[in-house]
């Protein structure tokens, strides 16, 4: 398949295909004897692979630890069991992150008197504290 089939079998754009093979997370496919790309089902399967790690949030260097580690079948998952446990760190922080977040902005909205912006408590929340 040409590299734009490629791309939208898996929701992904050209350019971040021609990126994951510049970097080697995707091998260099062959070439068709006019020049083009030419990927198989093994390309279809790790783009795959990729899309779904990259979705779940894991960074381009995860990834590439985990298609390693996805290569050599024989070997015990306890690798992949601590990047994912790392990841779900990384999730749990941004979880409390984002719901500090929402408790802060809840608490704000609720002050609000939906009067002028001269008095509005979402604005003043905002806006830097005087002598910064």
């Amino acid at each position: 398949m040409k590299i734009g089939e490629l791309a939208a079998a898996t929701t992904t754009k050209v350019e971040t295909v021609r990126y994951y093979e510049k970097i080697g997370l995707l091998s260099p496919p062959a070439r068709t004897s006019s020049n083009y790309r030419a990927y198989g089902n093994d390309h279809l399967a790790r783009l795959s692979f990729i899309r779904r790690a990259r979705d779940l949030g894991f960074t381009l260097e995860a990834v590439r630890e985990l298609l390693t580690l996805s290569d050599d079948k024989a070997q015990s998952c306890e690798a992949v069991d601590g990047i994912a446990r790392v990841h779900l760190t990384e999730i749990d922080r941004k979880v409390a992150d984002l719901t500090a977040l929402r408790t802060e902005l809840d608490r704000v909205l609720g002050s609000c008197r939906h009067g002028t912006i001269a008095s509005c408590k979402i604005i003043e929340t905002l806006a830097p504290r005087k002598g910064l």
